[in-house]
């Protein structure tokens, strides 16, 4: 099968396009600077490029004759004219107006849990309304997913708490630390990508995915420290401390928190057990539980040694 991924070069990216190379498909990888990522050029069948996708007809050009095109495009911290709308919105619009064009069989789309237009963050409502318009789209087979936070080798959840904790003078203060979260391992985000493939009753439906449990952030933060043997304190800090420690991080670039990401927290990023169970059945997954994965890439605290792992993985 012939699959093409936009923004395939960061984490989801990266395990998904693994997985897909390992059943021998053929992948196409579209991307901003193919230049920067080196390593998915070592993976078989795999083919990078970059294109201007509002140059006219060129993404259509790229992705005829693809049985499949999987729109991973996405940022949490907008920069200059990539903002929230550009990139969630208008960017996945085209996306599938090219998929609806030349008559691609299947579109997959990455969405958010809470994706909502209504919701007080800029980053969920972009989601939303493109998910919205996404699925009202008539003549396009387009299934989408809306995962909690995910979690695996290389991620930006638990590696980044590991090094912040690492960086502390002894105490760490934390930001909606009752906030809710349900992470998902990596590895069952891609299983329900590609289940759903081949899947006719997955067609024009949203899915929320969750892992098997839910915590606070306190809790996942507690749980980052014990992995990493960090003994420092952790500081809740209440909604009156923690919005304006959102709003003076969001001032830096690359900042571990800012006050869109403090908004999105504001919702617990939890699925109920209907819908999970839903889910579990319709993409046949198993679930992944947090114990059962995240010791084995904090162990050791070798972050930046996490990706190299799974390149070689790959190889085998």
């Amino acid at each position: 099968m012939k699959i093409c991924v936009i923004g395939g070069t960061g984490f989801v990216g990266t395990h998904l396009i693994t997985k897909l190379v390992s059943l021998g498909h053929s992948i196409k990888v579209i991307t901003r600077r193919p230049e920067r990522h080196r390593h998915l050029r070592t993976l078989p069948t795999v083919k990078i490029t970059s294109i201007d996708f509002f140059g006219n007809k060129i993404l259509e050009r790229q992705i005829d004759t693809y049985d499949v095109v999987i729109n991973l495009v996405g940022v949490l911290n907008p920069q200059g004219k990539n903002s929230f709308a550009h990139v969630h919105e208008k960017v996945a619009l085209r996306i599938a107006e090219a998929t609806r064009a030349v008559g691609t069989p299947r579109l997959l789309h990455m969405s958010a849990l809470n994706a909502d237009e209504k919701a007080s963050s800029e980053y969920l409502r972009s989601k939303g309304r493109a998910q919205k318009a996404l699925l009202e789209i008539e003549g396009i087979n387009i299934t989408t997913f809306s995962p909690s936070v995910i979690f695996g080798a290389g991620d930006s959840f638990f590696n980044r708490f590991a090094r912040l904790l690492n960086i502390m003078p002894g105490y760490f203060p934390l930001t909606c630390a009752n906030a809710r979260f349900a992470p998902i391992y990596v590895g069952d985000v891609v299983d329900a990508f590609i289940n759903s493939i081949n899947k006719p009753e997955t067609y024009g439906k949203n899915y929320n995915l969750c892992g098997p449990e839910s915590f606070s952030l306190r809790e996942l933060v507690s749980y980052t420290a014990q992995q990493i043997d960090n003994h420092y304190a952790i500081i809740p800090l209440n909604n009156f401390f923690s919005k304006p420690l959102a709003m003076f991080m969001g001032l830096f670039p690359g900042a571990p928190i800012t006050l869109d990401n403090y908004k999105s927290m504001l919702l617990d990023s939890v699925c109920s057990n209907s819908e999970q169970s839903e889910t579990v059945s319709e993409l046949d997954l198993k679930l992944q539980s947090i114990e059962s994965i995240v010791p084995q890439y904090l162990a050791g605290k070798d972050f930046a040694g996490q990706m190299d792992y799974l390149r070689k993985k790959s190889k085998r």
